[in-house]
């Protein structure tokens, strides 16, 4: 089975920044889209940004664009997910997963191969 890992999480001070990495092995990211969401307890999961990989559009959710900036690797079978100027409000699980089903960017029923995520934590 295919699964996603992300990586890089931890405890940063409001303000910081973090760098999230999504790599997967058995599965080529080649000519993919692949997207970062976030959930935080008590709220539903939402959209932060994706990459497509066979063109380079990138999309970002309103309330990081401008902070985030999200990169690709493709020699290192590897999305990264550049958190700057982070907000207490950025606390979440974050997760990347692969667009199989062809939705929205910001439409999570789309992807598929999510993994555990990796826990943003920013205190105030």
């Amino acid at each position: 089975e295919v699964q996603l890992q992300a990586s890089g999480g931890g405890l940063v001070q409001d303000g910081g920044s973090l760098r999230l990495s999504c790599s997967a092995s058995g599965f080529s990211f080649e000519n993919r889209a692949i997207g970062w969401f976030r959930q935080a307890p008590g709220k539903e999961r939402e959209a932060v940004s994706c990459i497509m990989l066979n063109d380079g559009s990138t999309y970002y959710a309103d309330s990081v664009k401008g902070r985030f900036i999200i990169q690709s690797d493709g020699a290192a079978n590897s999305v990264y997910l550049y958190l700057n100027i982070l907000k207490p409000e950025d606390t979440a699980r974050y997760f990347c997963a692969v667009n199989l089903y062809g939705s929205e960017w910001y439409e999570d029923w789309g992807y598929d191969y999510w993994g555990q995520g990796t826990q943003v934590t920013v205190s105030s």
